[in-house]
């Protein structure tokens, strides 16, 4: 995904920074219209989905405590359903974890805000995760065997491991795996948050395209060689494989290598509950909280000189649930998956996301009605045939619901829906799951008509890269307000301090002292709305701060023939800028092909003057031959009738002469345009020289020039006078 799908997470991450969105719900809600309730149902989903990954960290950390305290029978799984409270691991894993959550997320209250400590906190778990993966890995790959070669020459001698080398048996589980991998990538609320929110460069994603490849593969370089380690070593099947990585050191006495996989573990599980909470107790906030109690008059939270205390009372107690609810699907259901099954549960989960995040950044036409018809129909699809089978399983509900569908409805088997059948579960989920999400979004949102500010987003979203500057939802009020009002409003929701920096720093890029800024008579422009809005947005998510300012602003919204014309203008501008670039493009083509054309009219006009000189001269000479003999026989009267006659056919073929030069120009547009028919002939070429010497005659005698001494050396005299 990062290496081959970089331009889909460079647009997220443009659009995450240009709208200022500080979760996937608070992503998707803005795409559609800033809808408070796709904010909400996206959260809901997100909750209930990424439960059984919260648990999955808990019993990670649980069960590999476990196994390190029962070091000496090197043991994998541990009762632990219906232990008593006191010595439940778990339980104290999660209060630590929200203990830890709490003072690494819920510092400052504005989701806007870079977690810089947690963001280190996880650069540093992830290179202790490292070290520890590859520590183990090299002990068992050299130190327990022989190397690779050896730790595979042993699994291949034994056939039900030797098929475990092969694709035969992988059937559709391994497209699935990769496919849900990938959409984890981008979706999976955890990792939304560092790849997207907690981003302070569009730049550092260049890094992250091959760095983050690398790492993958370099903590699974050893999941084979330990996987087939683990079953060689512990043939009977007495060791849960989940347990492996820390099994294999204790069984050979390597107490400080377990310990290390062990703090290596346990900071994978922090990090990711950590990021997970945090992402999870914004969104909680942000989308279902604060717009239900801002709804409620009677709180009078309007009135509330700073609430900024109770925003981080809501986070950090929703951060406490989230634990206690992953938690409790640890004991109600946790033994009943391994890890791995448990993680692919949410991912499912997760991908509901995929279909409204990729629609709505490459596809105009998604509405809010057709993202949550999306959302419903395939949430519900992934509860039926993966959150509720788990119920089933762990005794929770009748084992009728898995073998005999519901209501005893065949078809409606969650493990073989609509007959469905030979998929494993995960695939089997995923399928329909998607198929639903799909489906239902793209029919939907054909059906409906999307409203004026769900095409102001769309477009804003889909042509992101386009726009060189957000246009404000602040731009689409009409009417005045104070900048006093904005800063008492924003300073309930910050704090005093937060609102005072922010707007300080406003000030600074407006060239403004905060005292010019803040008069009372001053009303707050465009900017300083938009402003406002952000600064609201990251602490009560984009839908509420949009509906608080509304609530401030002294007017009534901009009409939807309003709106649809600034839309109508923004378009018209975009196109007309594209036509622009076209017409220069075609403009300089044309330039270079007029110039080519002038350069060539040049080149024929001077062709053109060379023709008309030659063309004079050629016509000169018989003229000159016609009007000397004529002037002969004007003048001597004494010729003989014999000379005349002479004189007088010479007259008339220099006529003829004259009358086929003229014809010879007429046969050029001929010759032009190729209807010219050749023909060739015979010549008398000493009649033809002959008659040439005797019209020159009178030339010859016109220059006074001796006839005999033409004749008699005629080179010379041809030259001086430049006949040719």
């Amino acid at each position: 995904m990062f290496i081959l799908g970089w331009f889909v997470l460079r647009k997220i991450l443009r659009i995450s920074k240009v709208h200022h969105t500080t979760s996937i719900a608070d992503f998707i809600a803005s795409r559609y219209g800033k809808s408070r309730l796709l904010g909400g149902l996206v959260t809901v989903i997100a909750v209930i989905g990424i439960t059984p990954y919260i648990s999955l960290q808990l019993k990670a950390v649980s069960v590999s405590f476990d196994v390190l305290l029962n070091s000496p029978l090197a043991a994998g799984t541990v009762a632990r359903v219906g232990a008593p409270l006191v010595p439940d691991t778990a339980f104290y894993v999660a209060l630590v974890l929200a203990l830890f959550s709490i003072l690494f997320g819920t510092r400052d209250i504005d989701a806007t805000e870079h977690h810089e400590g947690m963001v280190a906190a996880i650069a540093f778990e992830s290179v202790v995760k490292l070290v520890a993966f590859l520590a183990v890995g090299i002990f068992v790959t050299f130190g327990i065997f022989d190397g690779f070669g050896d730790i595979f020459a042993q699994a291949a001698a034994k056939p039900e491991l030797r098929q475990l080398m092969t694709m035969e048996n992988a059937g559709p589980g391994w497209v699935t795996l990769t496919l849900l991998s990938m959409i984890a990538v981008i979706c999976l609320p955890r990792q939304f948050q560092m790849t997207v929110v907690e981003n302070v460069d569009e730049s550092h994603l260049d890094k992250t395209m091959w760095l983050f490849p690398l790492y993958l593969l370099a903590i699974n370089l050893f999941v084979l060689p330990i996987a087939f380690g683990g079953l060689l070593h512990f043939p009977d099947g007495g060791v849960d494989a989940d347990t492996f990585v820390l099994a294999l050191p204790l069984a050979e006495n390597q107490a400080g290598l377990a310990l290390l996989v062990f703090i290596g573990g346990l900071s994978a599980a922090t990090g990711m509950v950590i990021v997970a909470t945090i992402a999870l107790s914004t969104m909680i906030s942000n989308e279902i909280v604060m717009p239900l109690l801002l709804r409620f008059a009677w709180l009078h939270l309007s009135e509330r000189r700073d609430i900024s205390g109770l925003m981080l009372t809501i986070r950090r107690s929703a951060i406490i649930v989230i634990l206690m609810m992953g938690y409790l699907y640890f004991r109600l259901i946790g033994e009943s998956y391994a890890l791995v099954t448990i993680g692919l549960v949410s991912f499912t989960a997760a991908a509901q996301f995929a279909p409204v995040i990729l629609g709505g950044i490459f596809w105009k036409g998604g509405s809010r009605l057709g993202a949550t018809a999306g959302l419903v129909a395939g949430f519900a699809i992934w509860a039926y045939t993966l959150l509720l089978p788990s119920f089933a399983q762990s005794g929770w509900l009748p084992e009728s619901f898995i073998a005999d569908g519901a209501f005893g409805i065949g078809l409606l088997k969650p493990y073989a829906l609509f007959g469905l059948e030979g998929l494993d579960r995960i695939s089997h989920a995923l399928f329909w799951s998607l198929l639903a999400n799909s489906g239902a979004y793209i029919w939907v949102s054909l059906l409906d008509r999307q409203s004026p500010i769900e095409r102001i987003q769309a477009t804003l979203f889909v042509e992101v890269f386009r726009q060189t500057q957000r246009p404000s939802s602040a731009q689409l009020w009409r009417g005045n307000v104070a900048t006093g009002d904005l800063y008492d409003l924003a300073e309930r929701f910050l704090g005093k301090e937060r609102v005072g920096e922010a707007f300080d720093n406003f000030a600074g890029m407006r060239n403004v002292t905060l005292a010019s800024l803040l008069k009372a008579e001053r009303n707050a422009d465009a900017d300083l709305v938009q402003f406002v809005e952000r600064l609201l947005g990251g602490v009560i998510g984009g839908a509420s701060a949009r509906v608080m300012l509304a609530s401030v602003i002294q007017s009534e919204g901009l009409g939807v023939a309003e709106i649809m014309e600034v839309l109508d203008e923004t378009s018209q501008v975009l196109e007309y800028s594209r036509q622009l670039e076209q017409e220069s493009r075609a403009l300089k083509k044309a330039t270079a092909e007029l110039g080519a054309a002038n350069a060539r009219l040049l080149e024929l006009d001077e062709l053109k003057d060379e023709f008309l000189s030659t063309v004079s001269h050629e016509l000169r000479t018989p003229l000159t031959s016609i009007r000397s003999f004529s002037e002969i026989l004007r003048d001597d009267t004494n010729l003989d009738s014999g000379e005349r006659r002479k004189f007088l056919g010479i007259i008339i073929r220099e006529s003829e002469r004259l009358t086929r030069l003229i014809n010879q120009i007429l046969d050029l547009s001929r010759i032009e345009s190729g209807r010219m028919e050749w023909r060739m002939g015979e010549v008398d070429l000493k009649a033809l020289v002959e008659e040439a010497v005797a019209t020159m005659r009178g030339l010859f005698e016109e220059k006074i020039l001796p006839w005999t001494s033409i004749c008699l050396n005629p080179r010379p005299r041809f030259m001086a006078t430049g006949i040719s």
